[in-house]
C-alpha cells in the first residue's frame, strides 16, 4: 500500500501488517436483521463486551437513523468497547451520515460506514439513477462522513453484480473522496468463489488508487457460499472480512465468523495469513448469540454446533481412540468446548463403549461388553442417544449377579378413562443355571413362552397381576419409585420397587423409555431373585395396590 492522502492510521496500520486479516463483525446490525431475531440494547451492549474480549478489530453497532433503539445501541457500544473499531451505518445521505456521527461520537475508535446500491437492477428499479448520479452520491457521502470521522468505509452495494468496468470508476472516486476501506458486498449471495476472486483481482488491477485503502468483502449465504467466497476474496487480497457470530442476517445470513476465522487458522500453511481472534471463545459467543435472539444453532454447525465435535459411528470412534487426527482437524478445546464427545447409540462399536464404561469406572468382561452393547443397540432403536447414565442403567441389569428364569418378551396394556386396565404379558421361562438380566434379550433362549393377562387397579398393577399368572408366585407392592435417568422427551425411566414375596422384602430394579415397560422389568427382577433364592419353590403373598 502506497501512503493513504488522508493518513488513515487504520490503512497505514494495515499497511505493517500484510498478512493479517481484520474482523468486521456485523452482529449487530446485519445478524439483527435475521427474520425472527430482535435485541434490545443491553443485550447488544452484552454481545459487543464478548466480540471485544475476543478480539473482533470492528463492531457495527447498529444503523443509527433507523430507529432510536439502534442509535442508542451504538452510542452505547461505543462508550463501552474502547478497543475496537465501532462503525454506525449509513446511506449516503447526509442525515444518515449525521445520525451515525452523533451517535458514535463517544467511541475511542469510530467509523462511519456509507453504502450506495451500484448493480444495474439496482440502479433501474430502486434508485432510478444514472451511472454518473450513482458515482457523484458516492463521493459526496463520503466526503459527508469524512467531515466527521477520519476513518470512512464505502461499500458500493451489490457489488458482486456489478460491472465490473464502472465498480472500478466507483471504488476510485470514493477512494479518492477519503474512503479507508472499499467494501465489496455480494448483497445477495450471488457470486461463486472464481467469479468474485476475478472481480477483486480486476479492481487491483484498475483502480490506480487502490493501494491506497484496505479491501473488506461481505458475503451473504443464499446460495450456501458466503464462507467459500470470503475465503476467495481473502486469496485474492482482502483484508478484512465482514461476518456474524452463527452466520445470523438477512434471509439465508452472513459470512460465520467462527467459519472464517478456524479455515484460516487450521489452514493457515494455505491461505498464509491470520487474525487476532482468541478462538476458544467462539463457542461461548456462539450460545450467548443463540441465547439472546432465540434462533438456534443447528447441531451439524459447523465449528459451534452441538454435533461438531462428536462421533457416533464404530469406525470414527475406533480411529478417534486411536489417534484424535484420524477424524478432527481441529481441537474441541481450541474453540471452547471442553473435549470430544463420543456418541454412544446404535452405530456404536465395541471399542467406544468399553472406553467410555472404562471412564465411568466399569471394567466388564467381554460376555459382559457384548451384552451391554446388545442392550445399547436395542436402546438407541427407540432413543438416539445413550447417556452416561443410560449406560449406568444398562450395566446394572446385564451385568447384575441375578438367575434369570423369567424374561420379559412382549407386553401390551390397554387402559384409559374409564377403562379397567388390563395387561397381556408373554414370558420367556430358560429353567435355571444362566446369568442373566434385563429383558432375556441377548442371554440364553427362552425353554417356552407363557403368556398371561389380568385386570389392575392400574396399568402397572395389571401388568404385575400377568405376571404372578405365569409365574405362580404372589407380590405384594410395598414400594415403588420412578425417576428420569437422562433428561428431555427420550428420557430413560428408571423404575425401583420392593415386593414382598411371604415373609421377605425384594428389590427389583428396570430401566426403559417405557415407564411401563421399565415397571414391568423391575417386577421381573424382583421376582427372579425370589425364585433363585428358593430354588423356584413357590412363595405367597397378598398383591398390593
Amino acid at each position: 500500500m502506497g501512503p493513504h492522502r488522508f493518513h488513515s492510521p487504520f490503512v497505514r496500520e494495515a499497511a505493517k501488517a500484510a498478512n493479517r486479516i481484520w474482523i468486521f463483525d456485523t452482529t449487530l446490525r446485519d445478524g439483527e436483521q435475521s427474520p425472527g431475531a430482535s435485541l434490545t440494547t443491553r443485550e447488544k451492549v452484552e454481545i459487543a463486551r464478548v466480540l471485544e474480549a475476543m478480539g473482533v478489530d470492528i463492531i457495527e453497532a447498529g444503523f443509527p437513523i433507523t430507529s432510536e433503539d439502534d442509535f442508542e445501541a451504538v452510542k452505547k457500544v461505543s462508550r463501552v468497547c474502547r478497543k475496537a473499531r465501532i462503525a454506525g451505518l449509513a446511506r449516503c445521505v447526509e442525515k444518515d451520515i449525521r445520525a451515525a456521527a452523533k451517535a458514535l461520537e463517544g467511541a475511542a475508535h469510530p467509523r462511519i460506514h456509507v453504502f450506495l446500491a451500484t448493480s444495474a437492477i439496482h440502479r433501474k428499479h430502486k434508485l432510478k439513477k444514472a451511472k454518473s448520479e450513482i458515482v457523484r452520491l458516492a463521493v459526496d457521502g463520503v466526503k459527508t462522513a469524512r467531515r466527521f470521522c477520519e476513518e470512512v468505509e464505502f461499500s458500493p452495494e451489490d457489488a458482486a453484480r456489478t460491472e465490473n468496468a464502472f465498480l472500478a470508476e466507483v471504488v476510485e472516486a470514493a477512494i479518492a473522496a477519503g474512503a479507508s476501506v472499499v467494501n465489496i458486498p455480494d448483497t445477495v449471495g450471488y457470486t461463486v468463489p472464481e467469479r468474485f476472486a476475478e472481480q477483486l483481482h480486476y479492481l487491483r488491477e484498475n483502480v490506480p488508487n487502490i493501494n491506497e485503502a484496505v479491501i473488506s468483502v461481505h458475503c451473504h449465504n443464499d446460495l450456501g457460499l458466503a464462507v467459500a467466497n470470503s475465503l476467495s476474496a481473502v486469496e485474492a487480497g482482502a483484508r478484512q472480512v465482514e461476518c456474524t457470530i452463527n452466520g445470523l442476517g438477512e434471509r439465508a445470513g452472513n459470512a460465520a465468523l467462527e467459519e472464517i476465522v478456524m479455515a484460516l487458522a487450521t489452514r493457515r500453511e494455505h491461505f498464509g495469513v491470520e487474525t487476532k481472534i482468541d478462538t476458544r471463545r467462539l463457542v461461548p459467543a456462539s450460545r450467548l448469540v443463540s441465547k439472546l435472539t432465540g434462533l438456534v444453532v443447528q447441531r451439524n454447525k459447523a465449528i459451534v454446533g452441538e454435533n461438531a465435535f462428536a462421533h457416533e459411528a464404530g469406525i470414527h470412534v475406533h480411529g478417534m481412540l486411536s489417534n484424535r487426527e484420524t477424524y478432527e482437524i481441529m481441537r474441541p478445546e481450541d474453540v471452547g468446548y471442553g473435549e470430544t464427545k463420543i456418541v454412544i447409540g446404535k452405530h456404536t462399536g465395541h471399542h467406544a463403549i468399553e472406553a467410555r464404561l472404562k471412564k465411568l469406572g466399569h471394567k466388564l468382561s467381554k460376555a459382559e461388553l457384548e451384552r451391554v452393547r446388545e442392550a445399547v443397540k436395542r436402546l438407541a432403536d427407540r432413543k438416539k442417544t445413550v447417556f452416561d447414565a443410560d449406560l449406568e442403567a444398562i450395566v446394572r441389569d446385564e451385568v447384575a449377579e441375578i438367575e434369570e428364569v423369567y424374561s420379559l418378551e412382549r407386553f401390551q396394556v390397554m387402559t384409559g378413562r374409564e377403562l379397567i386396565p388390563t395387561a397381556t404379558v408373554t414370558l420367556g421361562v430358560h429353567g435355571t443355571g444362566g446369568k442373566g438380566g434385563k429383558a432375556g434379550k441377548g442371554a440364553r433362549a427362552a425353554v417356552e413362552m407363557k403368556t398371561g393377562a389380568s385386570a389392575g387397579d392400574g396399568p402397572v398393577s395389571a401388568i404385575f397381576s400377568a405376571v404372578d399368572q405365569v409365574t405362580g408366585l404372589k407380590g405384594s407392592l410395598r414400594k415403588y419409585r420412578i425417576e428420569a435417568v437422562t433428561g428431555g422427551r427420550e428420557a430413560m425411566g428408571e423404575v425401583h420397587i420392593t415386593v414382598r414375596f411371604g415373609d421377605e422384602d425384594v428389590a427389583g430394579r428396570g430401566a426403559s423409555p417405557d415407564v411401563l415397560e421399565a415397571s414391568a422389568l423391575a417386577y421381573l427382577q424382583a421376582t427372579n431373585r425370589v425364585v433363585a433364592r428358593h430354588g423356584g419353590g413357590k412363595v405367597t403373598g397378598k398383591r398390593g395396590k
